[in-house]
């Protein structure tokens, strides 16, 4: 069916739908307080989208369908790790972070081991940020090179690729400048119905196309084992455990340290859970972020496993692919209606900005309170630090 002139005209609306959206819902801040932390206002199931809508970028989008229909489900139990890193945090972490009224995950460790130690924190979750988040940014403009390349430009994969990411960063940037975290926060929510909406319609259109009725598509997934959940691999030897990417207890304990790790130490989520209005409710956001993480990771696999029948299980080469992360961006290319297309490549977007926004404020939010307020900005009004802070988001 291809990408048509309607398709392309949803991806326009909503890129420019999202920035005017962003910019009313931002409101007036006074203090760094209003613009990184949203005054301790923002409602804690906002706070709850805002965290799964952080933490899911395009890759995830794109690369966990894949993940099942080279596989099967065992990927998922990795989000029983995330449940149980979480219950730590909620339990350990956030009734400190609660003790008077902290603005980042870092200014504990400064009252707790020194300033210096605060520095070293901040800057390591700075440097690694960006890293992370540059290859995110850079996954996030391939569907937009693609785009544009259908389109007729006509130019060099760098060019297409560098007008991709500004495209994406300009319109991101535009109400995170202005809106700061209460921005980010509601824009997540938005972009997270967004993309979960164009999940679901891509899944429902999917069944809509398979040869088969449901108990026909079941019995195929169970005689391949597609199907497997749980698998404990005590059945391998110890070279063949280790190397293998999703056994129980592994992925239960690998789960566990990375979900205590990012949700605990990362000042990208912790920000939103200090955010809302009381310890109980950032522990409620969080604990309820564990479940949505499960249930959205299940849809995204079982549209890798409704793939793998619509295309015979064949593998990348016989679709003529590069890699297997590519056969759901060709289902949506090729498949979708007129329009539907269209939406789910806003979906992508949408996912992408979240994660981008997220970033850009909980970047700017280390680099303002924790390396420049303690030693440059002692005697600032907060006018003054508010605006440090949006030059800092801007840098």
């Amino acid at each position: 069916m291809g990408f048509g002139t309607i398709d392309y005209i949803v991806v326009v609306l909503y890129l420019f739908g999202v920035t005017a959206f962003g910019l009313l819902v931002s409101g007036r801040q006074k203090s760094t307080a209003d613009y990184f932390l949203g005054g301790h206002r923002l409602p804690w199931w906002a706070v709850l989208f805002s965290v799964v809508a952080t933490e899911t970028s395009t890759l995830t989008f794109i690369s966990i369908p894949a993940v099942a229909y080279g596989g099967d489900l065992t990927f998922l139990q990795i989000t029983f790790g995330y449940i149980l890193g979480r219950t730590v945090v909620s339990l350990v972490f956030l009734p400190r972070y609660f003790q008077g009224e902290m603005s980042t995950a870092y200014e504990f460790l400064g009252r707790r081991f020194g300033p210096g130690t605060r520095v070293a924190a901040s800057t390591t979750f700075m440097v690694t940020r960006l890293l992370a988040d540059g290859v995110r940014l850079f996954a996030s403009a391939i569907p937009i090179a693609i785009l544009l390349r259908l389109a007729g430009l006509r130019a060099s994969d760098l060019t297409i690729y560098l007008v991709s990411i500004l495209i994406i960063a300009s319109v991101t940037l535009a109400y995170t400048f202005l809106g700061g975290i209460r921005a980010v926060v509601w824009m997540d929510v938005i972009q997270m119905g967004v993309y979960i909406g164009g999940a679901l319609l891509a899944l429902a259109i999917l069944l809509s196309r398979l040869p088969e009725n449901a108990s026909g598509v079941l019995g195929a997934l169970q005689e391949t084992g597609k199907l497997r959940l749980l698998y404990s691999g005590f059945d391998l030897s110890f070279r063949e455990f280790i190397a293998q990417p999703y056994t129980f207890w592994i992925a239960l304990l690998g789960g566990g340290i990375f979900s205590i790790a990012s949700h605990g130490t990362d000042q990208l989520i912790v920000q939103r859970l200090l955010a809302t209005r009381d310890l109980r409710s950032a522990q409620k956001a969080l604990l309820s972020s564990g479940i949505l993480v499960f249930l959205q990771f299940s849809l995204f696999l079982w549209i890798g496993l409704l793939l793998f029948v619509f295309y015979g299980g064949q593998n990348p080469a016989g679709l003529g692919l590069a890699t297997m992360d590519e056969v759901f961006a060709k289902f949506i290319v090729e498949q979708l209606p007129p329009g539907i297309s269209g939406l789910i490549v806003a979906a992508i977007l949408a996912a992408a900005m979240s994660t981008l926004s997220s970033s850009i404020n909980s970047l700017a939010s280390a680099s303002t309170l924790d390396l420049y307020k303690p030693r440059w900005g002692r005697g600032n009004t907060p006018e003054q630090d508010l605006r440090v802070s949006r030059r800092i988001s801007l840098a």
